[in-house]
């Protein structure tokens, strides 16, 4: 939607002409703005998970839409919160520190990760009164293992 003021009502520099719009049409701006926002959003949300951490899968999956802090373990035995790594005995304090309400943490741990760093961290959450849940993936049923 373009606005173009004319002087007086007259078409035109003199009598009739085509004038020039000198006025600058926002919508094609907007657009790509709106676009760029989009393409970020979506960039966020895959850097918050963007650690290589294959967590294990289970029958039944319970979902939460809870906003928590992420404790995340490699399968080398990192721990990184959110993104960043953190050694495992400040890692009650940075959790406070960042996150000064929480009462709950999410810890992904990998699979393949050996269950020393996994159990270290939980009792560092546990001493610091933090609620530890563990995060899962549903089991795809079309990759389901037969029983023997």
């Amino acid at each position: 939607m373009a606005f173009s003021f004319n002087n007086g009502g007259h078409r035109g520099r003199r009598f009739g002409g085509p004038s020039a719009m000198s006025e600058i049409n926002v919508v094609p701006l907007v657009d790509v703005v709106l676009v760029l926002l989009i393409i970020f959003m979506i960039t966020a949300n895959v850097m918050e998970f963007g650690l290589d951490i294959q967590v294990p899968k289970v029958k039944r999956v319970q979902n939460t839409t809870q906003d928590l802090p992420v404790v995340s373990i490699s399968k080398n035995g990192e721990s990184f919160l959110g993104d960043k790594p953190v050694n495992i005995n400040l890692l009650a304090q940075s959790v406070r520190q960042r996150f000064h309400n929480a009462t709950a943490v999410y810890v992904r741990a990998d699979r393949e990760t050996p269950w020393d760093p996994i159990a270290q961290v939980v009792a560092e959450l546990g001493e610091a009164k933090l609620e530890v849940r563990i995060v899962t993936a549903p089991i795809d049923s079309s990759t389901r293992q037969p029983r023997r």
